[in-house]
């Protein structure tokens, strides 16, 4: 079988998140070890968990869009907007722990980040439903 192209974009996105998540990891290590606490700055630990979640979350999306009814460009803009938000996100998590200028992003909140949340709430779910509902027309041909 061959893979799609949106099949292929994402798995290669899963590949490198997950490769990311794996350096996160070291990152987190190398903070444990010289914490007089142990611990790792918490969005440190944020970002190489949420990195291991996302990286799984984009390789079963994958299978979503190998055999989705829409179209290659439907398939690859939602999942590129998924994508682009599960990034945008650890990338922030990495600044807050290499800054350590926060333990809690969202405090205190103000109407940017406000929008940025909404934007991801509608960048991630909606792109999630689109590529999902395109699975689901797809399987629903074989349910008669």
């Amino acid at each position: 079988m061959t893979l799609t192209l949106a099949a292929q974009v994402a798995l290669i996105a899963a590949g490198v998140i997950f490769l990311w998540a794996l350096l996160l990891g070291v990152w987190k290590f190398a903070q444990i070890m010289r914490s007089p606490t142990g611990h790792a700055h918490v969005y440190v630990d944020i970002a190489h968990r949420a990195a291991l979640m996302y990286s799984f979350a984009t390789a079963m999306l994958a299978v979503f869009v190998q055999f989705s009814a829409w179209s290659t460009v439907v398939n690859v803009v939602a999942l590129a907007i998924v994508v682009y938000f599960f990034v945008t996100a650890v990338a922030s998590y990495c600044l807050h722990g290499a800054l350590r200028d926060t333990d809690n992003q969202m405090h205190p909140t103000s109407p940017m980040m406000t929008a940025g949340m909404v934007a991801l709430i509608i960048g991630e779910v909606g792109g999630s439903a689109v590529i999902i509902a395109g699975f689901i027309v797809e399987q629903s041909h074989t349910w008669s």
